[in-house]
């Protein structure tokens, strides 16, 4: 299989963007499956664009986008992308699109087509802390979430694709009192557990992992 892995520069006045560290720190190939990692703009729009030309050099069977949960304490695999960028910031270039869709033509939602669920169940079993997230919220990150996914129900029909958080890393929460954070290896660890995931299963498992809120 090959595999892409993209995450994005940082935003909303970090200097560094855990989720683009993390995934700098993958390996090049797991077994005899090649990994390629990408950097991607926080911006509207423009994200998409720097993967498509990469899938137009290039076959790749999954791609799984990655991006900042600042606030979150767990690595959250997402189950669902909406149709609407509604931004409470700006993104990169300024732009803060309110109550707009995505795409004029495509779906109210897309779920992903990877096994998030057992992604989740493996992080855990390896002492990762980990849990199922069903919102990306609607910033770029549900953005990139849902054009990838739109990419791959218009253009792509076998290419499964899907997007997972991370917390803050440990320096960017030394001024922010009670924000939880994780390491940069540990996230690293987390996204290749979940990428091995991908390799070994083409379906979930029916566990009870939703919420009640």
């Amino acid at each position: 299989m090959n595999i892409l892995v993209t995450g994005f520069d940082p935003f909303g006045g970090e200097s560094v963007n855990p989720a683009l560290e993390a995934v700098k720190q993958l390996p090049s190939s797991i077994g005899e499956h090649q990994i390629d990692t990408l950097e991607i703009p926080t911006v509207f729009h423009q994200s998409i664009e720097v993967i498509k030309m990469q899938l137009a050099q290039k076959y790749y069977d999954i791609v799984i986008a990655v991006g900042q949960a600042g606030g979150r304490s767990e690595i959250t695999p997402e189950r669902v992308a909406i149709n609407i960028d509604d931004a409470r910031i700006a993104d990169n270039q300024g732009q803060q699109p309110i109550d707009q869709p995505i795409q004029l033509e495509g779906a109210p939602a897309y779920f992903t087509r990877l096994p998030v669920k057992r992604m989740v169940e493996e992080m855990k079993k390896n002492g990762i802390p980990a849990s199922l997230s069903n919102s990306a919220g609607t910033f770029v990150c549900n953005h990139i979430m849902y054009q990838l996914a739109y990419l791959a129900d218009t253009i792509y029909p076998t290419l499964k694709t899907g997007f997972i958080h991370v917390p803050f890393a440990p320096d960017q929460v030394v001024d922010k009192p009670g924000k939880p954070s994780m390491s940069i290896p540990l996230m690293t660890k987390g996204l290749e557990i979940a990428i091995q995931t991908c390799i070994d299963h083409d379906t979930d498992i029916h566990a009870a992992l939703g919420t009640t809120h």
